[in-house]
C-alpha cells in the first residue's frame, strides 16, 4: 500500500487499482459503516460513483475499500488551468443539478440532520429557536443532497467523466440548501469571488432566487459550526447573528 493523502483522522492508501481510506480512533464504527452505506446507496443511482468493494480491519484501523479513479480533481484543474475556471465551474454547476435530480429514499433526511446539528450548536435559546423555525418553513425536498459538494470531490478521469467521491454526509432534502452549503465552503476557504459566481450562476441555471438560498445560509453556518474548527467561528457566528429574523 502506498499512503497517497493524509487529513485530520484519515489517511488514504493506493494498493493497486483499489483505494483504501483508513480511520483513526477518533471515528466511531458507526460513522463509518454509515458512510460506506451512503455511498452504496448513491451507486444504485445514474451517477458515476466509485464503488465500494469492502469495510474491514486493515492493520488495526477500520477502512472502507472502493474503487480507485484516475484522474484530477476539479480542485486540481482549476489549479492548473485558472484561465478555465469558468468553464469549470459552469460544469460544476451542471453537475451538482443534475445530481440534485436523483432520487435516493433511504438516505436520511437533511431536514432532521440539520435540527439536531442547530440543537448541539452554542448559540443561545433564542437563536437556536429562530433557525429551528427556519428550516421548518423551507419547502420539503427528496433530492440528492452531498453535504460537502466542492471541487475537491469530483474527479475526471482521462475521458472526461466526473465521479463524484466522499459521500458521507449524503443526505436527501431542499437543494438549495446543499448549494447553500457550497457556497460556505468556498467562503470558509477564502475564495469570495469563486463563491459569488458560483451562487449566481447557481441561481440562474436552477431559476431560484439568492435571497432564498441566502436565507439558508445562517443554518447551515450554524450546523457548521458544531464541527468545532476555531478557525471557523468568529466568521460562522457572523453568518448565523446578522440575520433578520422577521
Amino acid at each position: 500500500m502506498k499512503l497517497i493523502h493524509e487529513s485530520v483522522g484519515k489517511k488514504l492508501y493506493r494498493d493497486g487499482n483499489r483505494l483504501i481510506k483508513s480511520f483513526d480512533e477518533t471515528y466511531s464504527k458507526a460513522d463509518i459503516l454509515n458512510e460506506a452505506l451512503n455511498s452504496a446507496r448513491v451507486e444504485e443511482t445514474s451517477l458515476n460513483v466509485p464503488k465500494i468493494l469492502s469495510v474491514s480491519v486493515i492493520d488495526g484501523k477500520w477502512s472502507i475499500v472502493r474503487e480507485l479513479i484516475e484522474g484530477d480533481t476539479l480542485e486540481e484543474l482549476m489549479q492548473k488551468h485558472p484561465e478555465k475556471t469558468d468553464e469549470y465551474l459552469e460544469f460544476f454547476v451542471d453537475l451538482q443539478i443534475r445530481m440534485s435530480k436523483e432520487k435516493v429514499p433511504l438516505l436520511g433526511h437533511l431536514r432532521d440532520k440539520m435540527h439536531a446539528k442547530i440543537s448541539a450548536s452554542a448559540f443561545p435559546a433564542t437563536v437556536r429557536y429562530d433557525l429551528h423555525v427556519r428550516l421548518d418553513g423551507l419547502p420539503r425536498h427528496k433530492k440528492l443532497c452531498h453535504g460537502d459538494f466542492q471541487p475537491s470531490n469530483v474527479v475526471i478521469t482521462k475521458d472526461g467523466t466526473p465521479y463524484i467521491i466522499d459521500w458521507s454526509h449524503a443526505t436527501q432534502g431542499n437543494g438549495s440548501a446543499d448549494a447553500a452549503r457550497t457556497y460556505l465552503i468556498f467562503k470558509l476557504q477564502g475564495k469570495d469571488e469563486l463563491a459569488e459566481k458560483y451562487l449566481k450562476l447557481y441561481c440562474a441555471k436552477t431559476d431560484t432566487a439568492v435571497q432564498y438560498v441566502q436565507r439558508i445560509l445562517p443554518i447551515v453556518a450554524a450546523s457548521q459550526s458544531v464541527k468545532k474548527k476555531p478557525e471557523e467561528q468568529e466568521f460562522l457566528a457572523k453568518w448565523v447573528n446578522v440575520c433578520d429574523w422577521t
